[in-house]
């Protein structure tokens, strides 16, 4: 898809990196934007598609002047895609479901019905605690890796950048959902909710305590724990790879070989 934005692909192949380490990689393709072409934040679309969703929310958790955000079948939690545990907890990894409200920009979430692998409960989960919800795509009967292969998928996309297109700089954003686009029917029924961007989010403290490092693809066995769960967790594992700054790549082969 060709789209008029900054565009840069990270894609980690099979390696497997711990948590910190994918939210370095994000953080070095964003100041090589930044540092290179001098792309002002409100230029940018993080995506994050599966795994990718922890490290892109949380660059986008500290940045109130980001254009925009898409969650790719997303999860609330590394722990929670196992068990469906109501707490977060330190030993926990990826915890979006603590750092989405956090998120200034418009967010698009993306997931299928059918998805085995995070059940569509978590993007529902997510959408609900967004401040500025776009119109969600909930894929009927697709799975977690081939969403990308629903007619559905890249026109709602297109959409959702054109309509961000039409918006002022990030911090008129209310003002802009409320008064802006009273005219564009198409645009102004896709925006759920708006507010107020706040002027800053500090860096992350890289001093306060972090999930610890752990390695993916190789989840502890645990006493009781379901086979169902230690399957979806060493598949969702494999998809490390899926961190990307505004790109519509897709992640299949995963779940093709289970």
């Amino acid at each position: 898809m060709s789209i008029s934005w900054d565009t840069i692909i990270q894609d980690m192949g099979n390696l497997l990196v711990s948590e910190q380490d994918t939210y370095a990689d994000i953080e070095a393709a964003y100041n090589w934007l930044r540092q290179t072409y001098g792309t002002k934040d409100e230029r940018i679309i993080l995506y994050g598609q599966s795994v990718g969703s922890g490290p892109s929310l949380e660059l986008a958790s500290r940045l109130p002047r980001l254009r925009a955000l898409v969650l790719h079948s997303p999860f609330l939690s590394g722990l929670r895609v196992m068990y469906p545990v109501k707490h977060s907890f330190p030993f926990d990894i990826y915890k979006n479901i603590d750092k989405i409200h956090l998120v200034e920009c418009p967010v698009l979430v993306i997931h299928g019905t059918d998805d085995d692998v995070v059940n569509i409960s978590h993007g529902k989960h997510l959408w609900g605690l967004c401040k500025e919800k776009y119109e969600p795509l909930w894929l009927k009967g697709r799975g977690h890796s081939d969403i990308e292969m629903s007619p559905e998928y890249l026109p709602h996309l297109r959409k959702f950048i054109s309509a961000i297109e039409k918006l002022p700089v990030p911090k008129f954003r209310r003002q802009s959902l409320a008064n802006d686009h009273k005219n564009d029917k198409s645009t102004k029924s896709s925006w759920i909710g708006s507010r107020h961007s706040i002027e800053c989010v500090p860096p992350r403290d890289k001093s306060r305590k972090i999930s610890i490092d752990h390695r993916f693809g190789k989840p502890r066995n645990s006493v009781g724990s379901s086979d169902r769960a230690r399957n979806s967790f060493d598949r969702l594992g494999e998809m490390v790879r899926s961190v990307r700054l505004c790109n519509v790549d897709c992640v299949k082969n995963a779940v093709a070989e289970v």
